[in-house]
């Protein structure tokens, strides 16, 4: 007399369900791409990260500030590049997630003074520009009407 005995492996519906589950949590984990709202360059920074004294002309010694400004919640690389005379001269980076409209600061101080010329930043979300801010340092007293009164972000 031969038994035919059924075996079942414990767990296997269990094993088959964690590609959907692990699935479904990546999609509940994920954050959608930031969205740029405008790039602000000044000599101060607000409590929110956000630029204040709206400037393009800077003395040697300030301490230049750029802040990327998004309209929604997602995740993301925030990069700032800046360069003086056609050269990199420092480039940070931020990993970031935000649950709704954010700034992202970055800035750039010498403690011996810039050399007078002309600067710029660029910016980046997740590897690709977003836009080019070019600026001056100068010696000398900086004229008023290079400086901009602050704007409300359109979020």
């Amino acid at each position: 007399m031969t038994y035919t005995f059924l075996v079942r492996r414990a767990g296997s519906r269990s094993r088959a369900a964690w590609p959907l589950l692990a699935a479904i949590l990546i999609a509940a984990c994920s954050q959608p791409p930031l969205e740029l709202n405008t790039i602000q360059l000044g000599r101060g920074l607000n409590p929110d990260k956000t630029v204040t004294g709206f400037t393009t002309r800077f003395k040697p010694d300030d301490t230049i500030y750029a802040a990327v400004l998004t309209s929604n919640a997602g995740a993301g690389k925030v990069k700032a590049r800046w360069l003086f005379a056609g050269r990199v001269i420092s480039e940070p980076e931020k990993q970031v997630s935000y649950q709704g409209p954010a700034s992202t600061e970055f800035h750039l101080q010498n403690t011996s003074g810039f050399p007078p010329g002309d600067y710029s930043v660029e910016l980046f979300l997740d590897n690709k520009s977003v836009g080019l801010r070019p600026f001056r340092v100068e010696t000398g007293d900086l004229k008023s009407e290079y400086t901009f009164p602050n704007t409300t972000p359109k979020h």
